[in-house]
């Protein structure tokens, strides 16, 4: 029962947040905020800047509110917004991605299946990547994109989006290699 009634209760909110109530505007931003302040940091390193953009794509929300259909999850249609919105801040702060054609990189082992690194070390490794590395790992491996729709939203060619991926997976294994050795005690 209780699951119905959070949805029901997130259900009235979003009605009340469409009619601009500011206590179901608070009450909304306050119950995704924390997770979507982490969707911005997975593409923005710097966390004051991802609370910038995750603001101004809350703003968003609650502006375009109305359009949300109810055919999907309510954190889902947020969280893309989200990631448009990391999207076109990285597009203006870069005015253009550092895209390397790496077609003929070979696919690492993925890192994933690392042990020994906590979530904050692997953000870490992340924040590492150059930006377009950066952006389309996270949003291949993380938002779960493949590469013709990244392609569209990065305004990329399809095999761009595959070696950055290739050539982001590559820079990770690298890293994790050297922070292994390191913790080793080798060269």
């Amino acid at each position: 029962m209780k699951v119905i009634q959070l949805h029901q209760k997130e259900k009235e909110l979003i009605q009340l947040a469409v009619q601009n109530n500011r206590q179901a505007q608070h009450q909304l931003y306050t119950n995704f905020s924390p997770k979507m302040l982490s969707v911005c940091r997975q593409y923005i390193k710097d966390v004051h800047h991802a609370e910038d953009v995750m603001i101004t794509a809350f703003m968003k929300v609650f502006t375009n509110i109305k359009k949300f259909e109810h055919k999907g999850s309510f954190e889902g249609w947020i969280r893309r917004i989200m990631v448009n919105e990391c999207i076109d801040y990285i597009r203006v702060k870069k005015n253009n991605f550092n895209h390397q054609n790496i077609e003929e990189t070979v696919l690492p082992n993925d890192f994933s299946e690392e042990q020994d690194f906590s979530t904050e070390d692997i953000q870490l490794l992340i924040d590492n990547l150059p930006e377009g590395c950066k952006m389309v790992f996270n949003l291949y491996v993380i938002e779960g994109y493949k590469h013709n729709e990244i392609a569209k939203m990065l305004k990329i060619n399809e095999g761009t989006s595959k070696s950055q991926l290739a050539h982001a997976r590559k820079l990770l294994q690298e890293q994790i290699n050297k922070l292994k050795n390191s913790q080793n005690g080798t060269k």
